[in-house]
């Protein structure tokens, strides 16, 4: 069984689906630990309501590397095959990028290359997107700059706020980050420079 480390900082909706994917087995694999840096988080109730072991590492004041060294000493013993980032709002540190290459996901509320970083949606509205969209993709060293893994595509209606972009483009989130966690696991895909290509 291929286990996940599921990384958090909030209300870990992405979490949550990728954990009842699995209940419902269509993605098969366990959550071996869900990791929030900041206490506060509602997805570690959701872990503990969910029976899930979960680790409450807070990171204020703390420095990226020194952070990251913390979560690689926590997810060593664990055999952890790949980590998940779901609304973890902290950059990746060096130490778990070396433990775990092109081993760690993340989710980005827009279609990367654009609008990387925050506040994506009103990002999106302010430029006149017509589609924004989500995207799931391997983290490197930079800002959402990993190989894109998967993406799926949501219009912008004319009536959108950010909130409501973002509810749309949640639902599509929640879909596309177990199939791409089911297509990494399995390992049918290679990397191509900057591209993922499914084999």
């Amino acid at each position: 069984m291929k286990r996940l480390a599921i990384l958090v900082s909030g209300r870990g909706s992405n979490f949550e689906a990728i954990a009842k994917n699995i209940r419902a087995g269509a993605l098969d694999a366990e959550i071996s630990l869900v990791v929030s840096n900041n206490p506060d988080a509602k997805a570690l109730e959701t872990a503990a309501d969910m029976g899930i072991r979960s680790l409450s590492l807070p990171s204020k004041g703390m420095d990226s590397d020194v952070y990251a060294a913390r979560v690689v000493e926590a997810l060593a013993p664990l055999d952890i095959s790949l980590v998940c980032l779901a609304g973890f709002m902290r950059r990746v540190g060096k130490p778990l990028l070396d433990a775990y290459p092109m081993r760690i996901l993340n989710i980005h509320p827009s279609l990367l290359p654009a609008f990387p970083g925050l506040h994506v949606q009103q990002q999106a509205l302010d430029y006149g997107a017509k589609f924004s969209g989500c995207t799931v993709h391997f983290v490197d060293a930079g800002m959402d700059t990993g190989p894109i893994v998967k993406q799926a595509v949501v219009p912008v209606l004319d009536s959108d706020t950010a909130e409501t972009l973002a509810a749309r483009i949640l639902i599509e989130e929640h879909r596309i980050y177990t199939a791409a966690i089911r297509l990494v696991l399995a390992g049918r895909y290679r990397i191509e420079g900057r591209r993922v290509v499914e084999t």
